[in-house]
């Protein structure tokens, strides 16, 4: 709200640097508003609240210690972004734009359902109490349903940012400079980010479980080699390759992107196979996910049968359509297969909808 009222009272008139400062600025102060509106009702369960910035503290210290690995093991999907948009400057003019476009899009669904279901998961997989086997149970139980929590909703996103990838941008972004010709590049973008999203977000589940087990040095440490693999890649796939090849400079966007997903699927296999060390292999439920694969698909199948005749003619309107057209087609199928997270999805609509009426 702070960010909004910024943008529309001193909006106009205002050249793009300043108006990009004062931004910052709002969203300083939305975050303060944030933390205010939080505070009194947090005092109230608390019954007070003694903060404290002393190293006597033992929890000070503790979270003293364990600050730096957990800013960069819970981040690293945005250092990992940082670090190609630092890449993108050297590919050509406009690539680090149609990267930022393609980030905006593909980082939204490892905000919006990997990270919300992570931090819900984070205190429910610390409070395992008994012995070292039924702490690891009730891990791996957390696990299975938090990954299936996120796939229901990552797996409809990557195969819309493969399939659809264009009129997503088209219709959140269409109008000024930006045409048919630069939604096609960030859809090359937001194929190349697809191919690693299920990965990049399940990731961020698996480092939460390593910190309700306490420990915060074993995925910063798959983290750097994440960074680090994305980094040489990126390089290689972004500025070498493009060239070796005569290529236009601009498809190294979507190399950035294809090693991003490489680093992302790295990290999380070393993820994986150190906490199946402490806690036993976990089976996130394979058919259900394919399920889930298949729903996908046969949806983006129909809408871009429905598209063809479309192609050339209906602008943004139609491609609002077809895309609203495969999202429905998704929960259909999918509540056909016993999903219950449809019925989740369901009664959020009903209550929005009963809130409207009132």
């Amino acid at each position: 709200a702070a960010m909004i009222v910024a943008l529309t009272t001193r909006g106009p008139g205002q050249d793009v640097s300043s108006l990009a400062i004062e931004m910052a600025w709002a969203s300083v102060i939305g975050s303060a508003l944030v933390l205010a509106l939080q505070l009194p009702s947090v005092l109230r369960l608390l019954g007070g609240l003694h903060a404290t910035l002393g190293r006597s503290s033992q929890h000070v210290r503790t979270v003293v210690r364990n600050f730096a690995p957990a800013v960069l093991g819970r981040g690293v999907v945005q250092v990992s972004a940082y670090v190609d948009i630092a890449i993108a400057s050297l590919i050509a003019s406009g690539a680090a734009a149609i990267l930022s476009y393609a980030q905006m899009l593909y980082l939204l669904p490892v905000s919006l359902f990997g990270m919300s279901v992570t931090a819900a998961e984070l205190p429910a997989m610390s409070s395992g109490r008994g012995s070292d086997e039924e702490i690891a149970r009730h891990v791996r139980t957390r696990l299975v349903g938090g990954l299936e929590r996120i796939a229901f909703f990552v797996v409809p996103s990557a195969v819309a940012f493969l399939a659809l990838g264009d009129l997503l941008a088209a219709i959140l972004y269409r109008g000024g400079r930006f045409g048919a010709q630069e939604s096609a590049w960030v859809w090359r973008a937001l194929g190349g980010a697809a191919v690693g999203l299920i990965a990049a977000t399940s990731g961020r589940l698996y480092a939460s479980a390593f910190y309700a087990l306490r420990d915060t040095r074993t995925p910063v440490r798959f983290a750097l080699a994440r960074v680090a693999l994305s980094l040489t890649v990126g390089i290689l796939l972004a500025l070498i390759l493009p060239r070796a090849l005569h290529l236009n400079p601009l498809w190294g966007v979507a190399g950035l992107t294809v090693a991003s997903s490489a680093g992302a699927w790295v990290e999380f296999a070393l993820l994986r196979r150190a906490l199946s060390r402490r806690v036993g292999a976990v089976h996130a439920g394979g058919s259900r996910v394919a399920k889930l694969w298949i729903a996908a698909v046969f949806a983006a199948t129909v809408a871009w049968l429905v598209r063809i005749p479309l192609r050339n003619r209906g602008g943004l309107a139609a491609a609002a359509v077809i895309v609203l057209l495969y999202g429905a087609l998704y929960l259909v199928i999918t509540w056909r297969f016993g999903f219950r997270q449809v019925a989740g999805v369901a009664s959020r609509i009903a209550r929005l909808r009963r809130g409207r009426a009132t």
